[in-house]
């Protein structure tokens, strides 16, 4: 296709879709006149300032993601960035409410360094960017075991006491008998 004929294709597709824009514009308008009157001067504004700025005719395409024939990739062609971690092989949450801290330090030490970073990264326990880097698998253990009581306490000002919880129900009140009525004291 030689340079004409692709700008006079460009000029055939630049004016079906102005046409399209003024008919939806057209019927906005018998509806609601006053928002198709915003529309139509947003776009003009828009469309004066792309026209004379190549700065904001790029940030436009850009944000558009029409430049070059380009258009927004679907989700499922999207590329899932390489550097995510795969999820960890345990819930330590789940694990911590049914074992406590000794039965999570156990089930940690059970998995490799690359596992137990998976759940750091999972759990975004890494607050300080250090956990990631380090390589002895005892210091991870203690952080996601911190990290872990930590987050399971959160909130304990709003829960009743461990020991009321373990205490039997509280006596069931009986029923109050009723009072016999008074006798009236001021006789008539």
């Amino acid at each position: 296709m030689s340079s004409e004929d692709a700008a006079q294709e460009r000029s055939t597709r630049i004016t079906e879709e102005s046409a399209a824009a003024a008919h939806a514009l057209s019927e906005l308008a018998e509806r609601d006149p006053q928002l198709a009157g915003q529309l139509a001067r947003l776009v003009s504004v828009i469309a004066a300032e792309a026209g004379r700025s190549t700065r904001i005719s790029k940030a436009l395409r850009t944000a558009l993601n029409v430049g070059a024939g380009q258009e927004e990739p679907s989700a499922a062609s999207r590329v899932r960035r390489p550097h995510r971690r795969t999820p960890g092989v345990l819930d330590p949450f789940a694990v911590y409410a049914d074992s406590g801290e000794e039965g999570l330090r156990d089930e940690l030490t059970k998995l490799d360094l690359e596992q137990l970073r998976d759940i750091v990264a999972e759990h975004q326990m890494d607050h300080d960017r250090l956990a990631m880097k380090w390589k002895d698998t005892a210091r991870v253990i203690d952080r996601i075991t911190e990290r872990v009581a930590v987050r399971a306490a959160k909130g304990s000002a709003f829960r009743p006491p461990q020991a009321e919880l373990s205490k039997e129900e509280p006596p069931k009140e009986e029923p109050l008998e009723q009072e016999p009525p008074k006798e009236d004291i001021n006789p008539k």
